[in-house]
Order: C-alpha cells, then sequence, then structure tokens
C-alpha cells in the first residue's frame, strides 16, 4: 500500500451547513483504514463516496482533468474545499498516480491528441493508439491496461459507467494482477457488483451514518442482482 489511513477532522469544517461538510457521514467518520491494495467505496448517489474519492486525490497532488468550469445559480464556495479537512498518512512516501472518471474522460482523450500532434510518442503510454479512434469502451480499457503498469495510487470514480459486463470482468483482473504485483493501489467508487467481488478487497459502505467495512454479500448491489437474476419477474410485475 502506498497509502494507510484517510483521516477526517470534522472539528475543523469552517461549515456544518453546507455541502459537503453537511453531509451526516462525514460529520461523523474520522477515519478510513486502507489496510488492502483495493480499496471500494459503495453507496447510493449523494452518500459521498465520490465526493471523498475526489477529496483524497487532491490531498495526495493528484491532478483531475476538468473541463471548463460553467455557471450555476446557486454558487457553494465550500464545494471544492473539502480536501483541505482531510489527511492521509502515506507508508514510504508519496507516490504519483491518477483519478480516473468516467464524466471527465473524455476531456483527457482530446488533450492527449493535442499532445500527440506535438509527440506521437506520448501515446505509447497509452496503448499506442488515439484514445478518441476507438469506441468509448475500447478507449477506457486501452488506458486502464497501460496507465495501471506504472507504480502508483489509482482512484477510479464509477469505472464500470461504459464497460460491457465482460470489460468490467477485465478490468476486475487488471486490479487483481497490478496490485498482487505490489506496487498499484487503488481506491475505487463504484455500483458494479462484478468490481466489488475483487478478491481481498475491503469494501467501504457509505449508506450508513458513518463509513463502515462491509462484506460483499451484505451490499445491496450483491443482494438485488441476485434477488432479479433468481426471480426477475418480481421486480418486473410490479405495479
Amino acid at each position: 500500500m502506498h497509502i494507510k489511513n484517510v483521516l477526517l477532522h470534522p472539528e475543523r469544517y469552517p461549515v456544518k451547513d453546507k455541502y459537503p461538510f453537511n453531509l451526516p457521514i462525514f460529520q461523523t467518520t474520522e477515519k478510513v483504514a486502507l489496510a488492502n491494495p483495493v480499496v471500494m467505496f459503495v453507496g447510493e448517489n449523494g452518500t459521498g463516496k465520490s465526493t471523498l474519492l475526489e477529496a483524497i486525490a487532491v490531498r495526495c497532488g493528484i491532478h483531475i482533468w476538468r473541463n471548463a468550469e460553467r455557471s450555476r445559480p446557486d454558487y457553494n464556495p465550500y464545494e471544492d474545499k473539502f480536501h483541505q479537512y482531510i489527511s492521509v498518512e502515506w507508508v514510504d512516501g508519496r507516490v504519483p498516480g491518477s483519478f480516473f472518471g468516467s464524466q471527465i474522460f473524455q476531456h483527457f482523450a482530446e488533450l492527449l491528441d493535442e499532445w500527440a500532434a506535438a509527440d506521437r510518442g506520448q501515446l505509447n503510454y497509452f496503448g499506442g493508439q488515439s484514445l478518441t479512434t476507438q469506441s468509448h469502451g475500447q478507449s477506457l480499457m486501452s488506458f486502464f491496461r497501460s496507465r495501471y503498469q506504472i507504480n502508483g495510487l489509482y482512484l477510479l470514480d464509477e469505472p464500470e459507467t461504459a464497460l460491457s459486463p465482460q470489460s468490467q470482468i477485465e478490468l476486475l483482473d487488471i486490479l487483481q494482477e497490478m496490485s498482487a504485483a505490489g506496487h498499484a493501489q487503488f481506491i475505487v467508487a463504484t455500483h458494479s457488483p462484478l468490481l466489488l467481488a475483487c478478491p481481498g478487497a475491503i469494501i467501504y459502505a457509505f449508506d450508513k451514518n458513518q463509513v463502515r467495512p462491509i462484506r460483499y454479500e451484505e451490499t445491496d448491489h450483491y443482494r438485488i442482482y441476485k434477488e432479479f437474476l433468481a426471480d426477475k419477474n418480481k421486480y418486473l410485475n410490479k405495479k
């Protein structure tokens, strides 16, 4: 592992009634232990898993590619400040890494094309082919296979969004292989029961008032998929 603990500091929050500081889970959780090379964050949308993932990335000095910010009617000056109120305990000093988010991947792929126009060798780090000339799912797998061979800390926000079940299993293989090699650590926010099945992964649930470890079979994602596949009519015939 490259980082062993993420510490939250609720006593330092500038406000308690503005997002993300108003989320109960961030007011009661003080520590998230990262004792395994693969850690999964799971929970419904809006529970804070992606917010914490992004804050960890920024606190670790990992750049998050973003499109230009758009104007919004309700400005929240605290929305991007959460990283200032957490701390990270490194195992052996800071390492490089990357943050993957399905919503910002296309922007990164287009930037890579611009760099490759000046130096085509840039594509060698991502499978040797422009990511924008492949299907979205293919480009994601090219990125994963190439990038995660490098020693580092990798944070992924819902990587399953554009992946078929087969591609999710391929990504699962990559997580296992690279983490077992001892040079990569992954923190993944996901809704995928396939990715959640990663052997040896710690799963943290964000569905209560405190971030807590949970067994794979206890997740709603496993339970709902299992029940649906066992008796889909139970869900399809509801009126």
